[in-house]
Formats: C-alpha cells, sequence, structure tokens
C-alpha cells in the first residue's frame, strides 16, 4: 500500500467538492480530491436556477447564504472566464415568478412583499403582455415579478471548470471510494482509497446525499437523505424570440422552466423523498412533469422531448445546508446538504469551509448550519 501527504483530502467530486478543491489550492494548500463519480449525482441533473432575490423562505440566515452565493457567482465566473477555463456555463438571463390561478393569489402576494423588501431596488412588476414577450409560450397569468439579475448555470460545465482550474492550481485527483480511514487520536490522519493512503492534515466530506457513508467512518451520525428529482428537456424551435433569451419561469405552485441555448428547454423537477437512491426515470415522474409544464407552457406542446436527468438531492433534517466541523472530529469538516440549491449555494458554501479549513475566519457565521446542531 503506498503513502503520499496531503494538507487536505476532500471526499466528493460533484460541484461542491470541486469548488472546494479549487478555493484551497489556490490558498497554496496542497490538496487532493477523492471522486467516485456516483451516477445521478445532484450537480449533473441540476436545472441550474440563479436567483436569489426570487426565493420565497422567510429564514433570513437561508436568504443571507443565497444572496452571498449569487454575489460570489459573478464574481467567480469572471475569473474562471479570465483565466482560460472551459466555459462555465454561466449566463444572466432573467427570471419570471408567476401566478397564474387565483389560488395562488394569497402566496404571491405574501412573496412578493417579501422579496422586494430584500430586493426591491432590483425587481419589477411586469404587465401580462410584457411578460409574454419575454416568453411567448407560456399561458395566461395573474401577475408577474421579473428579476432581470437572475441567471442559470450548467452543473457539468461549472464543475469542469472550476476542475480544470484546480489542477492548474496543483490539485491532485484520485478516482475511487474511501473504503477506510487512519487514526491519530481524536484527529483522521489519512483516508484509505484502494491500494493508497492519502495521509491529511484536514479531510473534508463533500459528496452530496452519499455523505453519510463518509461521515460514519468518523463516526458521525448526518440526518442527510437523497431526495430524488427528475427533470425533463425538450426541444423545441422558437421562431419569435430564441430560447437562449428565455427568462426562467418560477410559478407559485408548479415546476419550473430553465431555457437553455439552441431551442433546449429544462421543466422540473419531481420531489421524492422515498426513492432512496433509486435514480430510474419513472412514469408517474414523467406525467407529472409534462401534464404541470404543458399547462403553463402550452406553446410547448409540438416540442421534442430529447433526454431526461435525475438527481439525488442531499436534504438535510431541516432542509438547511450542513456547513461547518464535524463535533469530536477536530480535523474533519462536512459541505453538503443544500438540496435542491447546491447549484446556487454550492460554490459559496465551498468558499466559507475552505476559509474554515484554512484556518482563516468564514466570511459569513456559519453556526446556523453547523452540523452540531443535530446534536
Amino acid at each position: 500500500m503506498t503513502s503520499e501527504q496531503f494538507d487536505a483530502v476532500i471526499v466528493g467530486g460533484g460541484l461542491v467538492g470541486t469548488a472546494l478543491a479549487y478555493e484551497l489550492a489556490g490558498m497554496g494548500i496542497a490538496t487532493a480530491l477523492v471522486d467516485r463519480h456516483d451516477r445521478s449525482r445532484a450537480t449533473d441533473a441540476g436545472a441550474g436556477i440563479l436567483s436569489p432575490e426570487t426565493i420565497g423562505t422567510p429564514d433570513e440566515d437561508w436568504y443571507r447564504l443565497a444572496a452571498a452565493s449569487g454575489e460570489h457567482y459573478r464574481t467567480l465566473v469572471g475569473a474562471l472566464r479570465e483565466d482560460g477555463d472551459p466555459d462555465p456555463g454561466y449566463a444572466v438571463c432573467g427570471a419570471l415568478r408567476v401566478a397564474f390561478r387565483e389560488i395562488e393569489d394569497g402566496s404571491y402576494v405574501e412573496q412578493r412583499a417579501l422579496n422586494l423588501a430584500r430586493a426591491g431596488s432590483v425587481l419589477e412588476d411586469l404587465s401580462s403582455d410584457d411578460a409574454v414577450r419575454l416568453l411567448p409560450v407560456m399561458a395566461p397569468m395573474r401577475a408577474v415579478l421579473y428579476n432581470p439579475r437572475a441567471a442559470r448555470v450548467d452543473g457539468r460545465q461549472m464543475c469542469a471548470a472550476l476542475g480544470a482550474a484546480a489542477v492548474r492550481r496543483g490539485l491532485q485527483r484520485v478516482d475511487g471510494s474511501v473504503t477506510d480511514l487512519r487514526r491519530a487520536g481524536d484527529r483522521v490522519s489519512g483516508v484509505v482509497v484502494g491500494d493508497r493512503v492519502l495521509g491529511c492534515e484536514e479531510l473534508v466530506i463533500a459528496g452530496g446525499a452519499w455523505t453519510p457513508e463518509v461521515a460514519e467512518l468518523v463516526g458521525a451520525t448526518l440526518p442527510i437523505i437523497p431526495v430524488r428529482g427528475q427533470i425533463v428537456h425538450l426541444g423545441t424551435e422558437a421562431d419569435e424570440v430564441p430560447t437562449d433569451r428565455w427568462p426562467i419561469l418560477q410559478p407559485v405552485f408548479s415546476h419550473y422552466m430553465v431555457p437553455w441555448p439552441g431551442g433546449r428547454v429544462a421543466i422540473g423537477a419531481t420531489v421524492e423523498p422515498d426513492a432512496g437512491f433509486d435514480a430510474r426515470v419513472t412514469a408517474g415522474g414523467m406525467r407529472q412533469l409534462l401534464s404541470e409544464g404543458l399547462r403553463l407552457l402550452p406553446g410547448l406542446a409540438e416540442a421534442e422531448l430529447v433526454e431526461v436527468r435525475v438527481g439525488l438531492r442531499p436534504v438535510s433534517a431541516d432542509n438547511s445546508p450542513v456547513l461547518g466541523r464535524i463535533p469530536g472530529s477536530p480535523n474533519v469538516s462536512v459541505c453538503t446538504g443544500h438540496g435542491a440549491n447546491g447549484l446556487l449555494l454550492g460554490p459559496y458554501s465551498a468558499r466559507l469551509v475552505a476559509e474554515l479549513v484554512a484556518g482563516k475566519e468564514p466570511s459569513m457565521e456559519l453556526s446556523p448550519f453547523g452540523p452540531e446542531r443535530f446534536g
């Protein structure tokens, strides 16, 4: 068995783990990233909505994290493009927060008031005519709030861009699965991957829905479960407005739509907390997505069914991210639990945990998201 020494080892090669590797390597920390390429990880399937200004949660800590995450993207994407990395798949496209039915009016009014209180200088009400000009395939609506700052990101492309930049910064990638840990007292001194021992001063677990497996090796129980999300991708010939100029659609009570260049649109996603690690595409899921999608977007009735993606989102017991040191393990940290918002929250969460691992004061208080809250 061969042995190598690193300052930090990260377990999990999705967007969060790769962003951590990018941040740590950029701080001059010798880093290894262990990735077993789990099928249907959330990074590869997520729709990539970046619109913190229209988030409806009353949780102020969660909203502050989301707002800072949106700002972080603008800086991060600029740095990646300046360095000449692969295209990160990011574009500002705007988003429409829409009420379609009378039953949605009350919730829409409440969410609109909350959104305006937080980001009133950015958001604007639109008339139905103006909204249809932006998104010609949309059904008649009752009210629309427009966020011109909203963006979309392709999780696969962003992960590839961060990974390429991290490797140039000195990251070592290791394909495989963690089977055991080496200990020195209450500290983890190494990670066993196949016939290799990756010695480390710091261990960060960023395995998405699979994080609890590795956490158990340090004696920690993290209440994180996989929640299956199915997303259907359609192809359409947009005659009036090309799809790369469409805004994101965020209905109050139904499925979202995210537009992409070349006539592709994604409609999602199902929320299936009882599916476990079953990553199948199901008839029930497709019926739900297509039925609701065409109710809201009847102009897509002749669109072609191009692809279905399935992602297993890591959802914590209280639906908030899990960031920080694992109690009882002074050199083991965790960064996961972002649920359906992993593509939005992931890179900035990774930045915060990287600062912690590097011995710096995190840019945002982590206590509301610490794993110690679960006991």
